[in-house]
């Protein structure tokens, strides 16, 4: 496997693929798949850390936020692969805790607060990191049609990337999905499937067409690609911060992708020997979808319906649930779970407090920041970072109850 950029390792039996004989999961755990459990044999992509090693002595990897300053590691030849679009490097806003209303008892001090404002990317959302690169890829290899199922930010992150490479997105979402999200998609100029159920129902119909049609598909960790395209932004942390790790990270969690990416990118600092530790990553997911949370203790995986207003975050089976596990008991992940009502809470804070508007699942991981403020969790003077993963304009509906639009006024005295 060394004469390859990268190779592939089963998260699953550990077995080992060079890049060119698997696509998606492990051939042999594969077959032990069932549609009432997280999938087994998702792949985790792995590079030749110590040749990379040299060359970031060489060349000072990671000293400026240039996607080919770490294009070794990343599954394509070249960083014009890329989409033209501005993907990534969004801002790292620091403030300072004492700038927040937190109901808290004893105090353990003034800490800081980092948000890393995703929203900022070309589809508004998060998902665009992933989106970027698997159209990268696609478009390296002459793949010109990519299917994927989403919620709503991957499918509308999908169709924004793939217009702009001149590549065929075609997108099986909920119905149920919000307006805003949809219409995106059909914006863009995306072919939308409606999927008259949820979006387990959506992922399951995507990988038929994929198998029926021969498209390539963006799922989130069925592609093992999405976390590698999601794992840039814990290098952009790391540069950002004057090339050091905060103390903790606040992450939003769903099928467990994001969350993975979060890790897999510090676990690659790690391996190169530029960081001497992983900073404590921690999950936060709504209450009313929390089936990451609330199995990572049992030894058998048992789910339930998810009914959250964080509809990015709503998932009965989460693909990447087993890959998820291992990161958080490798490397002393931590999880809190929020009420929808904090999640709302949290988002009217973060918008009255920054400037900021975040979609109910980029505020969910503000919730659970503000959750382990309270509880006095977080020491003095350290460093925790907030990933906010979405705008609030894809999703207006889910405010609506906190906030009162005024009467229409004629006249200056009838205020």
């Amino acid at each position: 496997m060394k004469d390859k950029k990268y190779y592939f390792e089963c998260t699953t039996c550990g077995a080992k693929y060079e890049q060119d004989e698997v696509t998606y999961l492990c051939p042999v755990c594969e077959k032990e798949n069932t549609p009432d459990i997280p999938p087994k044999g998702i792949l985790k992509t792995l590079y030749h850390y110590g040749k990379i090693k040299n060359l970031a002595k060489r060349h000072k990897l990671f000293d400026k936020l240039k996607a080919k300053e770490y294009r070794e590691l990343l599954p394509i030849n070249s960083e014009r692969s890329l989409s033209w679009l501005k993907v990534g490097k969004t801002p790292l806003y620091e403030i300072s805790s004492a700038s927040i209303p937190i109901h808290k008892g004893e105090s353990k001090g003034v800490f800081q607060i980092y948000l890393k404002d995703d929203s900022q990317n070309p589809t508004f959302s998060f998902k665009d990191r992933a989106s970027d690169l698997v159209c990268a890829f696609a478009k390296e290899n002459d793949i010109d049609t990519i299917v994927a199922a989403s919620t709503g930010n991957a499918g509308s992150s999908l169709a924004g990337i793939c217009a702009s490479q001149n590549q065929k997105a075609i997108i099986f979402a909920p119905a149920s999905a919000p307006k805003a999200k949809l219409t995106q998609i059909l914006m863009y100029g995306a072919q939308l499937i409606p999927v008259d159920g949820t979006y387990d129902d959506a992922f399951d119909l995507s990988i038929e067409a994929t198998k029926k049609f021969g498209w390539y598909n963006r799922n989130t960790a069925y592609n093992p690609f999405t976390i590698e395209g999601k794992k840039i932004v814990s290098f952009e942390i790391f540069q950002q911060m004057r090339q050091q790790i905060p103390d903790r990270v606040f992450v939003p969690v769903g099928d467990g992708c994001i969350i993975s990416g979060v890790f897999k990118g510090f676990e690659d600092l790690l391996k190169l020997g530029l960081i001497k530790k992983i900073p404590t990553i921690i999950a936060v997911q709504s209450e009313k979808s929390d089936n990451i949370i609330r199995n990572l203790t049992s030894d058998k995986f048992v789910t339930k319906l998810s009914n959250t207003i964080a509809d990015s975050i709503a998932v009965d089976i989460p693909r990447n649930y087993w890959m998820t596990k291992k990161f958080m008991e490798e490397y002393n992940g931590e999880s809190t779970i929020v009420s929808d009502e904090e999640i709302i809470s949290a988002s009217k804070v973060l918008s009255e407090n920054t400037g900021i508007f975040a979609e109910p699942a980029a505020a969910a991981a503000f919730a659970g920041m503000l959750k382990y403020a309270e509880k006095n969790l977080i020491d003095e003077n350290s460093k925790n970072v907030v990933l906010l993963t979405g705008s609030g304009l894809k999703d207006l509906n889910s405010v609506q109850s906190i906030i009162e639009i005024p009467k229409p006024i004629k006249k200056l005295d009838e205020l």
